[in-house]
């Protein structure tokens, strides 16, 4: 028999049993449909993260303080208070570095006028901009001049700005106090949103490391030092070679753990996507097995099918059909059930995917790959799990088939 004699009779037989035919497509349906929208999930969140990592700045390397152990009690990342601004000179000259921001954090109270909010302060340097690829809506950022000079003047957030000054107002050259003290508003920045973290970037007040620490803080040492490299594959090379030198600065002997933790973009991506990552494969495994049930489906499907065929099958072998037709016959059938319930199941995916970025606002990434993976492991179920009964069909004896009722 030809190819489109074979095609014909196989769809013939799948409209004579339309209903079960439709039942056992969708099985294939819903598991190509969950696949590919759990892919797509893992992929927008990986994404997500990805983007929000990149957000917190340009071939960012990012120097903490490390651990203060006291009494022979480790009191954790940050309570170490050897990091000096000397550290960040010396860091600034380093090879392969282009920007360096000190950095120091505390919590205050904001007031301007009869409003006030609990905003957090950070203090950093003039190059923060730079490093964290942050534009303003308003104003400027403070220079190194106001720097040096410890001047009592912010840049602000839109939080902090909608809390004290209202919503789209421009507050530059607005008064805030500090805690205590009065500080100029010289700027503000773009809306930056959450972090994959939960924190909520524009909930800042930044204003010069010096004046923090002096002003608002009382210390000399520093919380982290933000760094730029000039390019993102020296990053690794940039980091290690900061990490030799606080080392040596630290005089911090052979086989003695660092007092400061330097961690870069890569690093903190893995770190973020890794669970991401573990969730979507668990997930997707969940799926393919939908997958495989519904491939189960069809070949009990088609195995009632060759039950039911049986004097079917023997008058075609009488009149001269070929073992290896009949078995083409029921592997076509097989297979276009399951390519079908796969394109339904692909429209069905894409549809879920995209009404989860629509109404729940979940990212989602859905990839050609993935659509066309999924079709074509349907197709593959198709002609696994309808072999054996292709097979069985084929090798029904025509004389024992005739006599069958």
């Amino acid at each position: 028999m030809s190819a489109s004699s074979i095609v014909a009779v196989a769809l013939k037989a799948l409209r004579r049993n339309l209903f079960r035919t439709v039942l056992t497509m969708i099985g294939i349906a819903v598991g190509v449909a969950a696949v590919i929208t759990i892919v797509a999930l893992g992929s927008g969140a990986q994404t997500a993260i990805e983007d929000d990592v990149m957000s917190a700045g340009t071939n960012l390397i990012i120097v903490s303080a490390g651990n203060f152990t006291s009494g022979g009690v480790r009191l954790g990342m940050g309570s170490s208070s050897r990091l000096t601004v000397e550290d960040a000179a010396s860091i600034s000259a380093v090879p392969g570095v282009a920007y360096v921001a000190p950095g120091v954090r505390v919590r205050k109270q904001l007031i301007a006028g009869g409003e006030n909010w609990a905003g957090t302060i950070d203090g950093t340097g003039a190059d923060l901009p730079r490093i964290r690829s942050w534009a303003l809506q308003y104003g400027h950022f403070f220079g190194p001049e106001e720097v040096r000079n410890s001047s009592k003047v912010c840049v602000i957030g839109s939080i902090v700005r909608d809390m004290l000054f209202g919503a789209d107002v421009n507050p530059v050259g607005q008064l805030i106090r500090i805690g205590t003290e009065p500080f100029i508003v010289t700027g503000l920045l773009v809306s930056k949103g959450q972090s994959s973290t939960g924190e909520d970037q524009d909930d800042v007040v930044f204003v010069p490391y010096t004046t923090a620490q002096k002003r608002l803080m009382g210390v000399t040492y520093l919380r982290n030092v933000l760094v730029s490299t000039t390019s993102a594959d020296q990053i690794g090379t940039v980091g290690e070679r900061i990490r030799e030198l606080l080392r040596g600065r630290h005089e911090i002997l052979v086989g003695e753990p660092d007092d400061f933790r330097v961690r870069t973009l890569d690093e903190i991506t893995a770190l973020r996507t890794r669970s991401t990552r573990t969730m979507t494969v668990l997930l997707g495994g969940v799926a393919a097995v939908s997958l495989l049930v519904g491939g189960i489906g069809v070949m009990n499907i088609m195995l009632v099918s060759v039950t039911e065929r049986t004097r079917e099958i023997g008058v075609r072998v009488a009149v001269g059909a070929r073992s290896r037709d009949v078995r083409r016959q029921f592997l076509t059938e097989a297979v276009f059930v399951s390519a079908a319930g796969g394109l339904v199941g692909i429209a069905l995916g894409f549809v879920i995917s995209t009404s989860l970025t629509q109404f729940l606002e979940w990212p989602t990434d859905i990839s050609s790959s993935t659509a066309l993976g999924s079709f074509a492991f349907a197709a593959c179920i198709g002609i696994f799990f309808g072999w054996y009964p292709a097979r069985r069909a084929s090798e029904i004896d025509p004389i024992d088939a005739l006599r069958f009722e």
